[in-house]
């Protein structure tokens, strides 16, 4: 029995490290891919006019400033946070002091299955209803094609991953910190809010961070209802364009292959991988030391 158990545990142990080795290897591959198609790009423009020029005109001007898709995919991030923050901790912060466990173990599943619902599906909720029947009978001037709406539905989209990385935060923060809380005669919202949430906060912080690499990558919401007008701007009422939702645009099959057009995808690809690389990194460096304090 033993020798079988070990043989068992021999297997998969075997089985998770090819696994892991799979993982490993498809993203080296990825970064292979970027780096090598974007190379034959950066021979015809200089790295510092990609990164620093402000315009962005790749089939009229020939200008190749990155920019502009850099602010469009900013602001609709930092929008989509701005709309997800509240709504995902105030849900957690439920789910975790408040709801009775017949109602966490019923409501969080189905408040996750926002997160199955398709992106596609999103995008044309926000171009055929949040603009024309929220947006624009309080905003006239607002463009059919916005920044705005198009936050609105990628905050909503990453609501189910700020709640539920928020809600596993709060969860881990010792019940001896509550109960001393309670034994000063403090309410139930004092210990949620003084003493609960500032102890899970490094958790709360990584679970916003990945939450704002998944709006950074966001596709087909923003390709749909942001519109495919790079510029840099701070008026989320305006069209705009992400690096994601160019790189939909381009992919449609209108650049020839080997153009300088064509290979502009993979230099937009690599420079969306770099920060949402650098996002992830930070985000896990913050769960470390979350991890560091109540392990």
């Amino acid at each position: 029995m033993r020798r079988w158990q070990r043989a068992r545990e021999g297997g998969l142990r075997g089985l998770f490290f090819l696994c892991a080795l799979v993982s490993i290897a498809v993203t080296m591959g990825i970064i292979l891919v970027l780096f090598g198609e974007s190379l034959p790009f950066f021979r015809h423009v200089p790295f510092t006019s990609f990164l620093f020029e402000r315009s962005w005109a790749p089939r009229t001007g020939q200008e190749y400033g990155i920019l502009p898709l850099v602010c469009g995919t900013f602001l609709i991030a930092v929008l989509a946070l701005a709309v997800a923050i509240p709504i995902g901790l105030a849900t957690a912060i439920y789910m975790s002091e408040y709801a009775a466990p017949v109602v966490r173990q019923v409501a969080k599943p189905v408040f996750e299955i926002l997160a199955g619902v398709p992106t596609v599906v999103y995008g044309y909720f926000a171009l055929t209803f949040i603009t024309p029947y929220l947006l624009r009978p309080l905003l006239p001037s607002i463009e059919v094609f916005n920044a705005l709406s198009a936050a609105i539905v990628v905050g909503i989209m990453i609501i189910p991953t700020i709640s539920s990385l928020c809600d596993d935060a709060l969860r881990a923060v010792p019940r001896s910190l509550r109960e001393a809380g309670y034994a000063v005669s403090a309410t139930k919202l004092e210990v949620c809010t003084r003493i609960v949430l500032p102890g899970a906060m490094s958790g709360v912080v990584a679970a916003v961070l990945l939450a704002l690499a998944r709006a950074v990558g966001e596709t087909m919401v923003v390709a749909i209802a942001a519109g495919s007008t790079p510029k840099i701007t701070a008026n989320p009422l305006v069209s705009v364009q992400t690096m994601a939702a160019y790189i939909v645009q381009v992919c449609k099959g209108d650049a020839p292959a080997g153009t300088i057009e064509y290979q502009s995808i993979y230099a937009v690809g690599l420079t969306l991988f770099a920060i949402t690389l650098a996002v992830n990194v930070v985000a896990q460096k913050v769960m470390a030391r979350f991890r560091e304090v109540y392990e």
